[in-house]
Parts: structure tokens; C-alpha cells; sequence
């Protein structure tokens, strides 16, 4: 073993096939030292990857027939992760061409930015306008849909809302949204849309918004634990009946 040169401020992860090892090793070169990218593999195809130099540093798990939220539950723990300012969690086939790691940080850091994503190319066949990348501003946090698309002009996707491909996370949002996240979640649909609740500032009762995440789920496991028990108490009644 030998000690790190340099310990990474930032965790890139990825859920990846073989398939699209050119496309994550594109990825990968447009990171610093900064950055400890991690591959979750759901094809269980892991030795092929040491092809590439950056692969050996690179942290690997190899679980079959999963999607990234159902690894995220499950080994991106906030406490496992709190070592790194911010946690990207990326789908394998994004375009990276016009991608830099360290300049993207920079103007997370300088803007503030919770919870946020790259501006997506005009002429990609995007869904959402607020994933549109904009050339004459660094950030945006609002944009104009479709009619019909929107409810409310405050509420996502006309605000506050970051699409699940390329969610980049600071170390406080994402202890917030992995209690959001539900163990059963498989690919994570509106997800996005819920987003927000992490990042909106304080709850009616004055706590953070994760901690009333984490008080529900503590309620849920109380609420499961006395269903548990009340459930073995009839078993052995019937048994003892027997």
C-alpha cells in the first residue's frame, strides 16, 4: 500500500457497462487530481477496464442488473461519502466535449450551488429548456417551457430543478437527498422534481429539510418494527394453538 499524493476534494461516479468504457474514459481525462472517480459496474465486467491508466486509481463495484440510484442507496451512504465537497452522480453516455471538471467546481463554488447540473448543448434534443446550456450567462435557475409544462413558474421544471442524468451534489444536499432516495427506487423517475425540497431552506418547525427526511424514515422503521412484532406475536398465538 502507499499513501495518496494528493487526497480528492470531489467524487465522480458512474454506473457503467463496457459498452461505454471510450465514453467514460473521455469522461475521466477531463478530470484533476481533485476528482476520485468511482465505476459502478451493472454488467459485472470489471478486469477490462484496466486498459486505462486512470482505472486503477478508480474505485470499482460490480453488482449485476442494477441503475445508479439503487447504488447510491447503497454505497454512497453521506457518511461514507462526507470526505468530498461534492458528489456527482452521472449516467454513462453524456456528451463531454465541452466538459471541465475544475472550471464547473469553480462556478458551483462561486454561485453557491447546491444542488446542480452542466448546461446540455441547444441541438441535442433536450426535454427541458431549463437544461439548456446558455452562452451569455454562467448560471441560470429559471427558464420559460413549453405551455401547459408548468403549473407553477416557482415550482419545477420552470425553477428549482435539475435533471437525474448529471446531478452534481454538495456534501450537505446529498445527505438530504439519499434519505429521499427509497430502497426500492430503480431508476429514479421524479426524483428531479422533488429535488428541491433539499435546498429550500428551513422547514415550518425550524429544522433542515433532511432531518424531517430522516425523522420520517426513523418513524416508518418504528411503524415496521411494531408491525414485526405484533406479526410474531399472532404467529406463535396460531402456533400455540396448534
Amino acid at each position: 500500500m502507499q499513501d495518496l499524493k494528493k487526497k480528492p476534494k470531489y467524487l465522480m461516479t458512474f454506473t457503467v457497462g463496457l459498452d461505454q468504457k471510450n465514453n467514460i474514459d473521455a469522461a475521466a481525462k477531463k478530470l484533476s487530481e481533485d476528482f476520485q472517480i468511482m465505476l459502478f459496474h451493472y454488467d459485472d465486467r470489471v478486469t477490462e477496464w484496466d486498459e486505462f491508466e486512470w482505472s486503477k486509481d478508480a474505485i470499482h463495484v460490480s453488482v449485476r442488473k442494477q441503475t445508479k440510484w439503487w447504488y447510491a442507496k447503497r454505497f454512497l451512504h453521506p457518511d461514507i461519502v462526507a470526505a468530498y465537497e461534492y458528489i456527482f452522480i452521472w449516467d454513462e453516455d453524456l456528451g463531454v466535449e465541452n466538459f471541465n471538471g475544475d472550471k464547473y467546481i469553480e462556478l458551483v463554488k462561486k454561485h453557491g450551488l447546491e444542488i446542480s447540473q452542466p448546461g446540455l448543448e441547444p441541438n441535442n434534443g433536450l426535454t427541458w429548456e431549463m437544461t439548456k446550456r446558455r452562452g451569455e450567462q454562467e448560471v441560470h435557475k429559471d427558464a420559460v417551457e413549453r405551455p401547459g409544462w408548468c403549473d407553477n413558474p416557482r415550482q419545477p421544471p420552470c425553477a428549482a430543478f435539475v435533471e437525474i442524468m448529471a446531478p452534481v451534489f454538495s456534501r450537505k444536499a446529498w445527505r438530504c437527498v439519499w434519505h429521499m432516495i427509497q430502497n426500492d427506487l430503480v431508476h429514479g423517475w421524479g426524483l428531479d422534481f422533488a429535488l428541491r425540497r433539499c435546498v429550500e431552506g428551513n422547514s415550518e418547525d425550524g429544522k433542515a429539510p433532511w432531518e424531517g427526511v430522516r425523522a420520517r424514515c426513523r418513524n416508518e422503521w418504528t411503524e415496521f418494527q411494531s408491525r414485526l412484532n405484533k406479526a410474531d406475536e399472532e404467529y406463535f398465538a396460531h402456533v400455540g394453538k396448534g
